[in-house]
């Protein structure tokens, strides 16, 4: 049986020097694209306080199938995994659900 509980996303990137700039404004992008999915709860993009080049995602799904078609979409292919990515040094995923 697949999981039917919300999902939570957390990703930290660690951004190239010298493509913070490029990086937040595709994600700001992605973000628009994001919340308009079906299945999207919410889309946060977080900056460390500490390292200005290291972001972090929070991003929230109705279920499981609701990240699949999220990393299925035109915007995830082409704006995360062709443009975004080459722009990292590391890109960690962690794939949460609430406790009750």
């Amino acid at each position: 049986m697949k999981n039917q509980n919300p999902i939570h996303v957390f990703a930290t990137w660690k951004v190239k020097e010298g493509q913070i700039e490029n990086v937040l404004q595709l994600l700001k992008t992605v973000q628009e694209k994001s919340i308009q999915e079906s299945g999207n709860l919410f889309y946060n993009i977080h900056q460390s306080i500490t390292d200005l080049n290291t972001i972090v995602l929070f991003e929230g799904y109705t279920n499981a199938d609701a990240v699949t078609e999220h990393r299925n979409t035109a915007h995830f292919q082409d704006l995360v995994l062709g443009q975004i990515v080459p722009l990292l040094d590391e890109r960690n995923i962690i794939l949460t659900s609430p406790i009750e």
